[in-house]
């Protein structure tokens, strides 16, 4: 496969995969709430056409070392959601948008020249996931208003998404390898979740759906972590299929443990 076809596939499969998750996604979220809308917008089947892309034109080393730079990006997503919300509360999307985004790219950049190891890179996310969490959990349970649907709505929100992800893909081609890792595990579905719903929903309500991410992304970098593992033990295929079964089991368990929870508070 040459490389120019094999970009253009990867972007049209992106755009689509992306465009098409996230606006079930927040269908889900306008019916269910925040808690099963986040547990759907953190399964990684953003990020799946980058690593199997990835997988067709590298070995397993490569992939494994990946997965390394990849921990390091998704435990500042951590952040930038965290950002996101308390910003949020009070402030409009411009604000709260560019807040988020600004911290991402300031440390993801930053992180980038660091000499991860397996053992550094989850005791960073241990670090990061395990502050973040406590702090949003006040925010989690505001309900998602109900909003009347136009018959643009489903196609805008699906080209805006589509447009960012080619947006996201067309830098990453003209910014070097090392960039290209971090854009990667770019927060496209978080950052499309917020473009669709805080014009819609408000500020807080928005920040409720992001604020329930945080087990879900903290469930991704596990699933990294048995990627880095994986590739080394097993090989490329078995890798990347056992860290998909990874976040959906654990995006399942965290549902279900929330869901009993809710079901004994309110008995």
């Amino acid at each position: 496969m040459s490389p120019e076809f094999a970009f253009w596939i990867a972007l049209a499969l992106k755009m689509a995969v992306t465009a098409g998750f996230v606006v079930a996604a927040s269908m889900v979220a306008e019916k269910s709430g925040p808690a099963i809308g986040a547990m759907i917008a953190t399964l990684p089947i953003a990020a799946a056409p980058s690593y199997v892309f990835l997988a067709l034109d590298h070995d397993a080393a490569f992939l494994a070392s990946s997965a390394l730079g990849s921990l390091s990006a998704n435990a500042v997503t951590g952040i930038f959601a965290l950002v996101y919300v308390v910003v949020a509360q009070r402030q409009p999307l411009v604000v709260s948008l560019l807040a988020a985004l600004a911290v991402w790219f300031a440390l993801a950049l930053s992180l980038s020249v660091v000499n991860w190891t397996i053992v550094s890179v989850v005791a960073f996310n241990v670090l990061i996931y395990a502050t973040c969490i406590p702090l949003v959990m006040r925010y989690c349970h505001v309900v998602m208003p109900r909003v009347g649907r136009l018959w643009y709505d489903m196609p805008l929100r699906a080209g805006m998404v589509a447009c960012l992800v080619a947006v996201v893909v067309g830098t990453s081609t003209k910014v070097g390898p090392s960039i290209t890792g971090l854009l990667a595990v770019f927060p496209i579905v978080l950052t499309s979740l917020m473009l669709i719903f805080q014009p819609r929903i408000g500020g807080p309500a928005t920040a409720a759906l992001l604020a329930n991410t945080m087990w879900g992304l903290a469930g991704f970098s596990t699933a990294l972590v048995v990627l880095h593992l994986a590739a080394i033990a097993f090989g490329t295929w078995p890798a990347y299929a056992l860290s998909l079964a990874t976040s959906m089991i654990w995006n399942f368990i965290v549902w279900r443990v929330r869901r009993g929870l809710a079901l004994r508070a309110a008995r």
